[in-house]
């Protein structure tokens, strides 16, 4: 029997749980603008409100913070005319498959996940279930679209992959082959942007310092002084990449330049070997500031107008329902639900 062919489509989350950072831009959110061009039948982004309150959201916050992340991937590019953006919450859907799946998902498969075991640390007990069950919320998440790509950072690659465990089983279990099996997209020279304080640890929202971090809403003053301000070693940039390693603040702030400037790790010390700190930090910052000034700019408008927001996203909402309903509706034809 030929394997059915799934229309390319992307589809990919990011929680509101505090502001953005550069780690959420260069990490997610650029790649998401960048893919609206790269010949996808549809690109489907979401501000997973759901997965947000798996842990202890204060309302004012959440909906502030979620008003933030519409703002931030607007502001970076994502078109509503060119991709589909809304907030989860407002298709009931996702909430609905994702019980099917969690009939589905073993416990063995949630047992291995890894970033439960992270957030829960010695507290497991006292997690909600839905911090343990949303992995498969997040594949519902995917598989209501039918999407074949979700551009995703490496740590959240395992969920991917837990996704094409509950969609092949299914698959199996009710003998059709209704949801394709997700390819993650991992790339680019920044996924992982780490603390300019500390680059050993991941650029965090959470951090101590916010001198750690650059955030979305930071002005073009802020953005400078804490590139000036990043931490680095003594030693100039080498002659090729391979002279950075054990040098994690160096690289760290070599990549942010690649990514930025939208090249590679090679090519930026290519062209700065031998360069001090005291000449390649003032040019990070100033390529930052041109590069995040008008996206920071554009989120501030787009704050002021909280109305165009939850218009943006009701439109959205409207859209994902169109490509989502019908998908739900045959799954619970399969599962022989009677409706």
């Amino acid at each position: 029997m030929t394997a059915p062919q799934f229309t390319p489509r992307v589809f990919s989350g990011i929680k509101p749980s505090g502001g953005l950072t550069l780690g959420n831009y260069l990490g997610a959110i650029k790649r998401w603008s960048d893919m609206q061009d790269d010949g996808y039948d549809s690109t489907i982004y979401c501000v997973v409100d759901l997965h947000a309150i798996t842990v202890w959201q204060d309302p004012a916050d959440l909906r502030d913070a979620t008003y933030e992340v519409a703002a931030g991937l607007l502001a970076s590019g994502i078109d509503p005319s060119r991709s589909i953006l809304f907030n989860q919450s407002q298709v009931p859907e996702h909430a609905e498959l994702g019980w099917i799946f969690n009939c589905v998902a073993r416990v063995g498969w949630m047992n291995r996940m890894t970033q439960f075991k992270e957030k829960a640390g010695k507290n497991a007990e006292k997690q909600s279930l839905g911090l343990y069950a949303y992995p498969s919320l997040m594949a519902a998440d995917i598989l209501l679209y039918h999407a074949t790509h979700v551009p995703v950072g490496e740590d959240q690659k395992q969920h991917v992959e837990l996704t094409r465990d509950i969609a092949q089983k299914f698959n199996n279990d009710y003998g059709v082959d209704f949801f394709p099996l997700t390819e993650p997209v991992i790339e680019g020279p920044a996924m992982r942007v780490m603390n300019l304080r500390d680059g050993t640890k991941k650029m965090s929202k959470s951090g101590e310092s916010d001198m750690e971090r650059i955030n979305m809403l930071d002005d073009a003053d802020t953005i400078s002084k804490k590139f000036k301000k990043a931490r680095t070693d003594p030693e100039p940039l080498p002659e090729t990449l391979e002279g950075l390693k054990d040098r994690p603040e160096a690289r760290n702030l070599v990549d942010i330049y690649a990514a930025l400037s939208d090249t590679t790790p090679e090519a930026v010390i290519t062209e700065n070997a031998g360069a001090g700190w005291g000449q390649f930090k003032p040019a990070l910052a100033d390529l930052a500031v041109a590069k995040l000034g008008p996206i920071s700019d554009e989120m501030r408008r787009l704050m002021d107008d909280k109305a165009e927001i939850e218009r943006l996203l009701r439109t959205g909402s409207d859209k994902a329902r169109e490509i989502a309903s019908p998908i739900l509706r045959r799954t619970y034809e399969i599962v022989g639900l009677v409706r």
